[in-house]
């Protein structure tokens, strides 16, 4: 019944936004004709993959937290999915009600959980400026798709040299952030500019990110984390691939290089928050499917959709069910998760003032 009910209201959210989704060569119609041509088995695959992808989310949320307190893998991953359904239902206003969710279900520190949720970002980036790099250097050296691309290729090369280098500096900050980064934010914290305006943002970031570092205090659970991060976006990046292979013509011949790219590029899109319905992921999958590997745009927006429907959306066919099953109302999480937001900013900002108001140790020496 709860199955249902979710399913029910999945099909008033498609409905109400049917019109939304703006990709040249797309429509509904076209969704459905094409499914009914491609290869089930395979879009069933990705559904089933993407859940283990959020099971793999749930295990390493509980290794930044462990730390923190105990939590139990059913409430992590329960309220994984219900964090991403939210997320796909009210756009960046649910992001916060995943950290949310997971610490009333393990009565857990609030500041603790948006710290592990600012880390946990940290490990995405970090994933996909090395897919990106790696894709990108690898099309460099053995040629795109479709034409020789000269010009793309130098571009190529470029683009991903600065994503690995780019990575590389910020590893190397975030190391010596690690040992460092308390010191530095008490002593911007004694100037008040620091306490306010877009500068008390950089230190709620900051401190949260100092925050969910305490979940790393061992090679151990550096390595650990590193694995679940590196498996879960390899089984994305298959996702991708089995999604493309679905379908016939051009996409059928993706290659895992290509897939690759198609998931670093998407997922930029989707950061950068490109016009579109799906938060900029459909648009830049529909332009590096037509512009990279020459798909006509009426299968590649149909792709694009799919691939959103599939990595993005389907959390929902069991979120949404756990959200009635429990009692939540968009609307009151919402409101949970904005109240519950602004109290772990203003108790971690109270910890770094707090951190600010020690006496700075004495650089002078004994006589």
């Amino acid at each position: 019944m709860l199955l249902l009910a979710g399913l029910l209201a999945l099909a008033y959210f498609f409905y109400r936004f049917r019109g939304a989704i703006a990709l040249e060569g797309f429509h509904w119609a076209t969704v459905a004709e094409s499914l009914h041509h491609a290869r089930l088995s395979l879009l069933l695959l990705s559904i089933a993959a993407i859940y283990v992808c959020f099971a793999l989310r749930a295990l390493r949320w509980m290794r930044f937290s462990r730390w923190l307190g105990p939590a139990r893998f059913a409430n992590v991953y329960s309220a994984t999915l219900m964090g991403f359904s939210c997320t796909f239902l009210l756009g960046r206003a649910g992001e916060p009600v995943r950290p949310v969710l997971i610490a009333r279900k393990d009565s857990l520190s609030m500041p603790g959980m948006f710290g592990v949720y600012v880390l946990e970002r940290v490990f995405d980036m970090a994933a996909t400026a090395l897919l990106a790099g790696f894709a990108l250097l690898l099309f460099e050296h053995q040629g795109l798709p479709g034409g020789p691309g000269g010009p793309l290729m130098r571009v190529a090369r470029s683009a991903g040299m600065l994503l690995l280098a780019g990575m590389v500096g910020a590893i190397m900050f975030l190391v010596y952030f690690r040992y460092h980064g308390a010191g530095w934010l008490s002593r911007k914290l004694r100037e008040s500019a620091w306490r306010h305006g877009w500068r008390g943002k950089v230190v709620l970031l900051l401190e949260g990110f100092i925050e969910g570092l305490q979940g790393i205090r061992t090679w151990s659970d550096l390595g650990v984390l590193s694995f679940y991060t590196a498996v879960h976006w390899l089984l994305v990046a298959l996702v991708y691939l089995w999604v493309a292979h679905a379908f016939p013509g051009r996409l059928a011949g993706l290659s895992f290089g290509g897939a690759t790219l198609v998931l670093a590029l998407t997922a930029v899109g989707s950061a950068l928050q490109l016009p579109g319905v799906g938060g900029g992921a459909q648009v830049a999958t529909f332009l590096v499917l037509t512009l990279i590997f020459g798909v006509e745009k009426e299968p590649a927006a149909t792709a694009s959709v799919v691939l959103w429907l599939v990595t993005f959306a389907s959390c929902s066919l069991a979120g949404l069910p756990l959200l009635l099953h429990e009692g939540w109302s968009m609307g009151e999480l919402r409101r949970m998760a904005a109240r519950e937001e602004q109290a772990g900013e203003a108790e971690l900002l109270a910890e770094a003032e707090h951190a600010a108001e020690l006496p700075a140790p004495s650089k002078e020496r004994p006589s």
